[in-house]
């Protein structure tokens, strides 16, 4: 069966970057503060549970389209199965904590133009996301996030609101499944994810980004506004195969801490510590997802399915 998409939300290469937002490619700060360029109004589930108990939120997302397609997605067999995750009793989370499963294909999805650029400015790439495909898939409702060309070393840059948490987080999981066809396996120039609160005024920021052109995982300091390397090697996702990544964070007080990354199965300590950021703006708390163009803007794609996130505060 060749991959299918059932709902797409697109941003042209001409889609206009808005003025709040601060984007998040390369050393830049990530774009929760504002409003979005393109975007349907959020719907979530939520379930609160024991440590690791998702529920799925099968809803889908419409938005604006705009003239240029998404760049065919390759025709494949079915993928394989994905490594298997931690253990629901074993993963550390608090009991009682809340649930946000199935994220991948709610509803509320939004982008912003060239918010994912260096800085924040300027022209953003041509990408888009597509839901609700069956293969490749593991649950049966993977995502497809797609760049498409456009000026090189740009973000295409992906985000969804979550229900707010009154207290800083005491405890934050984040993790999916993802899958890069082999054709597009040398493609990206960084591949980042994160989440995103604001209580209190102060905005805490929890981003890693798999940066290709080092082989090495970074994490954001929202105060500066520079990916900072870590140490921690990255090796590049194999094609063709579903790969579990699991990001563990907390907050102390006003500092945001990485804890630990787990790229299926390997745990890496990470115990880096960032203050938080006092941007004066409302309850907020957000994921996102975003890929980057390398210098040649050569177009892929990535898959992602099981997406969730386990908070306590």
């Amino acid at each position: 069966m060749g991959f299918t998409s059932k709902v797409l939300v697109n941003v042209g290469v001409a889609a206009l970057a808005i003025a709040s937002f601060v984007g998040c490619g390369s050393g830049a700060a990530k774009p929760f503060a504002g409003t979005s360029a393109t975007a349907a109004s959020a719907t979530t589930t939520t379930t609160t549970a024991n440590a690791g108990t998702a529920t799925a939120n099968s809803s889908s997302t419409t938005a604006s389209t705009s003239s240029n397609p998404a760049p065919a997605p390759p025709a494949a067999a079915a993928a394989p199965a994905a490594p298997a995750a931690p253990a629901a009793s074993g993963n550390g989370a608090p009991a009682g904590s809340t649930v946000i499963g199935g994220i991948q294909n709610q509803q509320g999805w939004q982008t912003c133009g060239g918010c994912g650029n260096q800085g924040g400015t300027g022209q953003g790439p041509d990408y888009g996301m597509g839901q609700g495909l069956s293969n490749p898939s593991l649950s049966g409702h993977a995502a497809d996030f797609w760049a498409n060309g456009g000026p090189a070393y740009t973000g295409g840059y992906y985000f969804i609101e979550q229900p707010t948490l009154p207290n800083p987080l005491t405890y934050l999981r984040y993790e999916f499944d993802m899958y890069i066809p082999a054709q597009y396996a040398n493609a990206p120039q960084a591949i980042e994810f994160e989440c995103q609160q604001t209580v209190n005024g102060d905005t805490y920021n929890f981003a890693w980004q798999a940066d290709y052109a080092t082989n090495g995982w970074r994490v954001f300091n929202y105060t500066t506004k520079n990916w900072e390397a870590t140490g921690i090697p990255l090796q590049q996702f194999a094609p063709d195969t579903w790969h579990h990544i699991v990001a563990i964070y907390h907050t102390a007080g006003t500092q945001a801490i990485h804890d630990s990354l787990i790229v299926d199965g390997q745990v890496f300590n990470a115990n880096i510590s960032h203050p938080a950021t006092h941007t004066g703006t409302g309850l907020e708390f957000t994921n996102g997802f975003q890929l980057d163009l390398n210098s040649a803007s050569t177009p892929y794609h990535v898959y992602v399915d099981n997406m969730q996130v386990t908070v306590a505060d």
